[in-house]
């Protein structure tokens, strides 16, 4: 009985922490300021705690653990957030997000005394990309600070950056929790067989896909006219006395541009494209590259600093215009291998070798291999929503219709999908999913090392929690050891 409450444990907090890693990943937290801006509070489930809670007071503090405070409103901006997303905030209640949160700056704190180090370098470019993508979606950057009820891109920018370190920071501090937790085939077995027959769990449907990818070709005249911008900005910087942080910050179409181009603590192993390091690599301080070619398009590049095996760079990225001639041509192509398919002239996977036009999946025939297991096999219902909304209903063998796809920069590419292998939803069985079952198991035995560890770091921890939140049901030991 024990075993199956902390599955059924592990699987509720599972689907409470994947809606919060949401949460934690793009809220801006008003850590610097004790002062709660004008935010309405959320309808909630208010039967969690007793009494009932009350409209919370401005500068009203949650929780404090170690060195670090959970405001009352970040609580209501998590609420905010989920609702900004379109996720039902019914189930989940003000003690289980502030039992998260909590748990965060457990984390953050004990990283600090442990001296785990996140660099800059490393958060840089992914809070670039969380703006492009929150841009994006939201639809222009006025909208953007309107939102966050920021002044400016750069003050928003950095408490991003800010939040971002930390949930960075606090990711790591778990991982070293659980680094040499393993997991032997007996304990497996004795997993797998401690849960009574009807109530195993049901893996879902899964599937093997196969895609191939038809681009439209960029021609000499458009790259020629991309190297010419390039050039005319090199000049203008090189004898005009423009910096070259004003035209990355004007021209760049990189998200680094908000930062003048700038890109920091490039290091020869660093994961940037080899001809970006070949380039930054053989210059001198203040030198400025010619204009040369990488996946991603066309760049310059400066060196702003150089420091012992580390450089500070600045560059400028305009990708080529794309002629609608070669978007015709790339739509054509992918018609004709979709009716060779079809026609039983060619296979799907012998198509995808000779006609593909994406290296990665080529040579396999175009099979996709699963980002987060490595294998080529899917979850339906945990892939990619457009993924999975394009070979759901695919039966195997069948082909899809011809998908249109844009990049970051608008290039449309062209897609055609088949799903070579299918498993049905079906109850967990200990030959055939021995697998997952060791993933599962392994899970549970990190959860049960994280709850010992969480419990023995808040006995050590100055943990201070408000008398609102005295009669939460938390997971981890906080009240007990509250001051």
């Amino acid at each position: 009985m024990h075993l199956k409450i902390t599955i059924l444990k592990y699987m509720k907090r599972n689907n409470m922490l994947a809606l919060l890693a949401v949460f934690t990943m793009t809220l801006v937290q008003a850590q610097e300021s004790l002062v709660v801006e004008n935010v309405e509070t959320p309808t909630v489930q208010k039967d969690t705690v007793k009494p009932p809670f009350k409209r919370y007071k401005a500068e009203g503090v949650a929780a404090v653990v170690g060195d670090y405070v959970v405001l009352d409103s970040d609580i209501d901006k998590g609420y905010l957030e989920f609702q900004q997303q379109g996720i039902s905030i019914e189930d989940i209640t003000r003690c289980q997000l502030l039992g998260k949160l909590m748990e965060d700056k457990l984390y953050l704190h004990q990283a600090v005394q442990d001296s785990i180090v996140v660099v800059d370098s490393e958060i840089n470019p992914e809070v670039d990309q969380l703006l492009q993508i929150m841009t994006s979606e939201i639809g222009s950057e006025e909208k953007l600070l309107k939102f966050y009820r920021k002044n400016s891109l750069p003050e928003l920018r950095s408490e991003l950056f800010t939040a971002r370190k930390n949930l960075k920071l606090s990711g790591r501090m778990q991982a070293k929790v659980v680094e040499n937790v393993e997991i032997t085939p007996e304990e497996i077995r004795e997993f797998f067989f401690a849960i009574p027959e009807d109530e195993r769990p049901v893996f879902s449907a899964e599937v093997e896909v196969a895609q191939i990818v038809a681009e439209p070709q960029i021609t000499k005249e458009a790259k020629q006219e991309a190297i010419d911008r390039l050039n005319q900005m090199r000049e203008d910087i090189l004898n005009n006395g423009i910096s070259f942080a004003t035209k990355a910050g004007l021209y760049s179409e990189d998200g680094s541009k908000t930062r003048g181009g700038l890109i920091e603590g490039v290091k020869r192993n660093s994961q940037y494209v080899k001809e970006f390091k070949d380039q930054a690599f053989s210059l001198l301080e203040g030198e400025i590259s010619e204009p040369f070619e990488t996946i991603f398009g066309f760049h310059i590049l400066k060196v702003d600093k150089i420091r012992g095996q580390e450089i500070d760079v600045r560059h400028i990225l305009i990708y080529p215009d794309v002629p609608q001639s070669s978007i015709d041509a790339a739509k054509e192509k992918m018609e004709k291998v979709r009716t060779g398919i079809l026609d039983s002239v060619v296979t799907f996977a012998e198509a995808a070798r000779l006609y593909s036009e994406e290296k990665e999946t080529r040579n396999n025939g175009g099979i996709l291999v699963n980002p987060v297991t490595y294998d080529t096999w899917f979850d339906l219902t945990k892939m990619d929503p457009e993924l999975s909304a394009k070979v759901y209903n695919l039966k195997p063998g069948e082909v899809s219709k011809i998908f249109t796809e844009r990049d970051r920069t608008g290039k449309a590419t062209y897609k055609i999908y088949t799903v070579n292998r299918r498993n049905e939803e079906h109850p967990a069985e200990y030959a055939t999913d021995y697998e997952r079952i060791k993933e599962l198991a392994l899970k549970e035995k990190k959860i049960r090392a994280i709850e010992a560890w969480q419990n023995k770091q808040i006995k050590e921890t100055y943990v201070s929690v408000n008398e609102d939140y005295q009669e939460c049901e938390f997971s981890s030991d906080w009240i007990k050891t509250s001051n």
